[in-house]
């Protein structure tokens, strides 16, 4: 087992630098031996916050082929844009290195095969970093599934829904990805942040898979109204027309039977959620009011929720997954509230002990997928699209996912 990692991060924007600040700096077991970002200011920035928590300057790359080659380098963070990750940790496979990405959805299937093909032919581990699969709400829930409290799953829904057109919009300015996707393409466009808990829910590439999707695209009016009142006719976006729809739902049909509604919300004005909810014959899960309902024990409750809303703390004690009792007693640390700590130390110590990583690349390939085979379906007029099977019929024998 390796006592420490020496790691490159590839991608230096706002997830890259909070994640490096935040969650890898502060790791007892890691080396920040190489930096790289296409814009050099972001590399130097970034090297002078290594040097301020009393490491050594780590070398500096704008391209990421020469962070691959360094001999030094055996795991690689990849924070880049969206249209990069599955390029670059399949060349960082081929340069021998374990790899872990960040979270967006794939540009093609293919894609997604050259990822599993990267993984089989090099056998270095690959992982994709979604932290939402840590969330102390999304492990209770978890917990509660696997002890058979909601009986047995019928429905799962979850969602993206964030209003994020201050940084869509300035995407130019911020040099920041998502405006040319949305500008050029409308898909569910990050599912792996609502799919991922569910995932591990369903036990999906785990005894069972997904089998087919459909999906639908609202119109795009969002961005356009907040062009014109941020940046005023005059400004050229003002007159663009945005591709990706304000709104997308992706129904997913499972091959136990289940289903899955996810929604992509983010160029509307909104709270941010996640949409979480968990429905079975005993009982179910709802994010938005943070509240469980039993059958039998909430039934007097069913035709008026309101004054149950936050039960949820009820449960706490008796079924708070011991991964998140274990943090709290050692206190909780790093980005988005912890769950980049918990994501981050168990794609680490898989790398160490040589195992197999956390969300692995058939799960990762599976979660990414949705985006393409959402952009198909829209494009077909909500046709239904067949969703591969990336194990090759392993997910009948997978063993079942542990955070």
């Amino acid at each position: 087992m390796k006592e420490t990692l020496n790691i490159a991060v590839v991608g230096l924007g706002q997830r890259g630098t909070l994640l490096l600040k935040d969650t890898i700096l502060p790791q007892p077991d890691v080396n920040i031996v190489a930096l790289c970002d296409v814009y050099s200011d972001r590399c130097e920035e970034n090297a002078k916050v290594v040097v301020e928590s009393g490491r050594p300057a780590p070398q500096l790359f704008s391209d990421y082929h020469d962070a691959l080659a360094l001999d030094a380098v055996d795991t690689v963070i990849v924070t880049a844009a969206w249209e990069s990750h599955i390029e670059i940790a399949c060349a960082a496979m081929y340069a021998g290195k374990a790899v872990g990405f960040e979270v967006g959805g794939a540009y093609s299937i293919e894609d997604c095969w050259r990822l599993i093909r990267a993984h089989e032919k090099t056998g270095r581990p690959c992982s994709m970093l979604e932290n939402t699969c840590y969330g102390r709400d999304e492990l209770l829930v978890l917990n509660m599934v696997r002890q058979g409290l909601f009986g047995e799953i019928v429905h799962c829904a979850g969602g993206y829904r964030h209003d994020l057109r201050d940084e869509i919009s300035r995407g130019r300015e911020n040099r920041h990805y998502r405006f040319r996707n949305y500008l050029s393409r409308c898909c569910d466009n990050y599912p792996t942040h609502d799919l991922g808990p569910i995932a591990s829910i369903l036990d999906i590439n785990h005894g069972n898979r997904m089998l087919s999707l459909v999906s639908m695209a609202s119109k795009a009016r969002g961005l356009h109204e907040f062009i014109l009142q941020d940046k005023g006719a005059d400004y050229d976006a003002a007159n663009f027309h945005f591709a990706q729809g304000d709104v997308v739902t992706t129904l997913i049909k499972c091959a136990h039977g289940e289903t899955i509604s996810l929604t992509l919300d983010t160029s509307l004005p909104c709270p941010y959620s996640r949409c979480f909810q968990v429905q079975g014959t005993k009982g179910m899960f709802e994010e938005e009011n943070r509240s469980i309902f039993m059958d039998g024990k909430d039934r007097e409750f069913h035709e008026d929720w309101k004054p149950r809303w936050g039960c949820v703390e009820e449960y706490r004690e008796a079924y708070d997954h011991p991964l998140w009792k274990e943090f709290l007693s050692n206190g909780v640390r790093g980005g988005h509230n912890g769950i980049d700590w918990l994501m981050m130390r168990a794609f680490l110590n898989a790398v160490k002990a040589g195992r197999s990583a956390p969300v692995d690349v058939y799960d990762a390939a599976s979660w990414m997928a949705i985006s393409a085979l959402s952009e198909q379906s829209i494009a077909l007029g909500s046709a239904p699209v067949a969703i591969p099977d990336f194990t090759g019929g392993q997910w009948l024998l997978r063993q079942r996912w542990q955070p």
